[in-house]
């Protein structure tokens, strides 16, 4: 299939789809005319890199980690290993402090509630 076509299957820009491909991230055979060509295995691909953007990762933590999945070994797998327990912590990191902020926010929301009480006149009985 051509780009356009991988790009309709997937849901992905063909301009991301480029990129990827700038990344490692993706690979295409070329045809005479220069045009790129995928197989069913690239969808396969495009959706596994967009769970793992969904993550919040990067693409040089994805280039890194694909390895394991297109040759896995022990050597591979600790080091995707230990780049996930890596990526996790900095996600844990990253939610502790979305739950403060949210916590906070919560703080203000209450405190502009009490305010508005104050203002409305008290309900005539």
């Amino acid at each position: 299939m051509r780009i356009g076509e991988l790009a309709s299957r997937t849901g992905v820009s063909v301009r991301s789809l480029r990129y990827y491909e700038e990344q490692g991230l993706l690979r295409s055979s070329r045809s005479a005319g220069g045009q790129r060509h995928y197989t069913q295995d690239e969808v396969e691909r495009v959706e596994f890199v967009q769970r793992l953007y969904a993550a919040g990762l990067s693409s040089r933590t994805i280039a890194g980690l694909l390895p394991c999945v297109e040759a896995p070994s022990r050597e591979n797998s600790d080091a995707a290993l230990e780049r996930m327990a890596e990526e996790r912590e900095r996600l844990s990191e990253h939610i502790t402090d979305l739950l403060r902020t949210r916590d906070a926010l919560d703080a203000l929301m209450d405190a502009a509630r009490k305010y508005r009480q104050q203002l409305q006149p008290a309900a005539v009985e």
